[in-house]
């Protein structure tokens, strides 16, 4: 089946994730190339999986309590979701009991356990923020939510579409390169920074430099030399016109960021969507 837009409202992600690609979407349909797989190699909250129609989906990122929370979601469907709404419960909303959970989400051997807490420090934290430091350990601080929400239904969406997606926790350069004709490869990797200040690269302990911002453009001339397109989201700046100017196709836009808790300090940031096909 090839990639379509439905006429549908677009289906929200259940997760709170900075660079969520949900508000650009039509941008990233209307470049996607059709295909039977779409391979995701940074997935994060799964936005463009949720509203597209392809016949089956590679779905990777480098977090792997996200993939671990993906694969449970998938796995058991409306009883996880039961279970993690506990979690939910209006005694819970309160610096102590989150900084508790913290804790908990940074100890616990128990992947169950802790994908619903990932649920809960999601929905919780500051900004929806996702973010660990260098020892790996999630250090978002408590958001004071007045009453936090709990996506159920968007949950539950998510695991019903999981049935034609595989999940795995995997370096983006593996998952490229098994690619083969047939597939369609969507790439949101952590942004180029705008500027020293707004470097935003430890949403996994591991990071992303420039070099493998580097890397990841040469994968895609690679894999258009092997008949599979790519499509690359990213900052619009010096760097990024430099290392996709083999692309065949590039569309620039203004994009509104809504990771501030302050409306009225959200600024527009040029955005760039390369093209290899």
């Amino acid at each position: 089946m090839t990639n379509s837009r439905s006429a549908k409202k677009p289906v929200r992600p259940f997760l709170k994730w900075a660079g969520n690609k949900y508000r650009i979407l039509e941008h990233i349909q209307q470049h996607l190339p059709a295909g039977k797989r779409l391979v995701e190699p940074f997935v994060g909250s799964g936005a463009l999986f949720l509203n597209s129609d392809y016949d089956r989906y590679l779905l990777a990122d480098s977090n792997l309590d996200l993939i671990n929370l993906y694969n449970i979601l998938k796995k058991e469907g409306p009883g996880f979701i039961h279970y993690a709404q506990d979690l939910f419960a209006g005694k819970y909303n309160n610096a102590e009991n989150y900084y508790q959970f913290r804790q908990e989400f940074n100890t616990t051997e128990d992947v169950r356990r802790k994908s619903a807490l990932f649920i809960y420090l999601n929905r919780h934290g500051y900004n929806g923020l996702c973010r660990y430091n260098r020892k790996g350990g999630f250090n978002v601080p408590f958001g004071r939510y007045k009453r936090p929400y709990y996506p159920a239904a968007e949950m539950l969406h998510f695991h019903l579409k999981a049935k034609k997606a595989v999940f795995k926790h995997q370096d983006f350069q593996k998952i490229i390169t098994t690619t083969k004709p047939g597939d369609v490869i969507y790439c949101d990797p952590p942004y180029v920074p705008l500027s020293d200040s707004a470097n935003f690269t430890t949403y996994s302990a591991a990071g992303f430099d420039l070099q493998q911002q580097h890397r990841l453009a040469e994968l895609a001339d690679e894999c258009l030399l092997r008949g599979i397109p790519v499509l690359i989201s990213n900052h619009d700046t010096k760097l990024t016109r430099k290392i996709y100017q083999t692309a065949s196709k590039k569309k620039f836009f203004d994009v509104r960021r809504f990771i501030s808790c302050n409306g009225q300090k959200r600024q527009h940031a040029g955005e760039v969507l390369a093209v290899f096909a």
